[in-house]
């Protein structure tokens, strides 16, 4: 008589793991939203860092451009001058609040002689004609930059006419210090957010489609028939989404740092601990998944319903910009959701070097979440 070999569920696990991890990367979808969107997003916002405040100024024809101010202007990173449009065209732009501010500098063609002893009206060297249009909230920014480039330049040809021994009389005095710091780049803000963004998009959409096509094609349902456990279908499908997940977040993570600079403070370290919340989110995320597999009745009702829980946290969340520009009541909304704590947590750890005891705040709120999402996914989610 031969000795039958006991069933091992631990097998039919990987196994299912196997095949879920095959199916996920050969899904172009899949491969869209944790790979490619997050890389596109990472590539433009990262290249646009501080241009996106630049205010355009358009050089009327008449304007002077050898002179100290035009020099300093062009020189300043907010300014971007428009000099290749047709004065029609650049007034008709200024109207539509395409183009911010057009600028004129004139050279007054009589000598400026400043004289201190006869402080009487002076005839300025330059006179500058600026137009702004209501069409555009950024002349205020020009006119602060403009403001500090005229005293700057006045100072400069008052002390030039005055002798380089004089020293102008000082109503205020200031004294300023720069103390020294890691620089704060765009990417590293942007960089966690794109994370967040991949592991939602992983968690709920992938999930939910996976589970209800495999109920739709009774798939589920010939399991039943076999020997392999309930827990070994959903244990081998997360298996399958974190190690896809780990693949993405680590490909995104080294391109962010060896091409856009992104801080990584303790280097491998901080990389396992960025791994590990990844796993944490993304097993909060797929809870979601269940619930949505649950509701739906076909596979064209879930992007309706996971769009409802995803679109808020894509763009409340912190994921593309920080929430402190938000109004209070959206703040608080804010703060309710989970994806904000992941994103948070990321970037204390990435950019400041926290370790996860140092998040846990913010993973006792994914906790709190986790027995939220599964106690409903309980109760919402059908085999069959």
């Amino acid at each position: 008589m031969s000795d039958k070999k006991s069933y091992s569920n631990l097998k039919a696990t990987l196994a299912i793991a196997k095949a879920s991890f095959t199916s996920i990367i050969r899904s172009p979808s899949a491969v869209v939203f944790s790979l490619a969107f997050p890389l596109i997003f990472i590539v433009v916002f990262a290249n646009i860092g501080d241009k996106a405040v630049a205010v355009d100024v358009g050089i009327a024809k008449t304007c002077d451009t050898n002179n100290p101010i035009y020099d300093s202007l062009k020189n300043s990173k907010v300014v971007h001058f428009i000099t290749d449009q047709s004065t029609a065209d650049m007034n008709e732009n200024l109207s539509k609040g395409s183009i911010d501010v057009i600028l004129d500098i004139r050279k007054n063609n009589d000598h400026w002689d400043f004289d201190p002893l006869n402080p009487g009206p002076q005839k300025p060297q330059y006179t500058l004609n600026v137009t702004y249009t209501k069409a555009s909230q950024k002349g205020g920014i020009f006119r602060s930059v403009l403001g500090v480039t005229l005293m700057n330049n006045n100072r400069a040809m008052i002390a030039k006419a005055l002798g380089s021994n004089f020293k102008m009389p000082v109503a205020i005095e200031t004294h300023e210090a720069t103390i020294s710091g890691r620089k704060y780049n765009y990417i590293d803000f942007l960089l966690p957010g794109m994370l967040g963004f991949s592991l939602l998009s992983s968690g709920v959409f992938g999930t939910a489609f996976v589970f209800l096509s495999l109920r739709i094609t009774l798939v589920i349902k010939r399991f039943f028939a076999t020997p392999v456990k309930k827990y070994s279908i959903v244990l081998g499908e997360a298996i399958a989404r974190l190690i896809f997940s780990w693949i993405g977040a680590l490909f995104i993570i080294l391109v962010g740092h060896f091409f856009f600079g992104f801080t990584l403070i303790h280097g491998v370290v901080t990389v396992i601990n960025m791994l590990i919340l990844s796993a944490i989110g993304l097993i909060v995320f797929m809870g979601f998944g269940f619930i949505i597999s649950g509701l739906a009745k076909n596979e064209s009702s879930v992007p309706p319903i996971a769009n409802v829980i995803t679109l808020p946290q894509f763009l409340l969340s912190g994921t593309f910009f920080s929430t402190a520009a938000f109004p209070g009541w959206l703040q608080h909304l804010s703060d309710i959701l989970p994806l904000t704590y992941l994103n948070i947590a990321m970037r204390h750890v990435a950019f400041e070097g926290a370790s996860l005891f140092d998040v846990t705040h913010q993973l006792l709120i994914l906790g709190v979440w986790f027995l939220v999402v599964y106690g409903v996914a309980v109760k919402t989610f059908r085999w069959e």
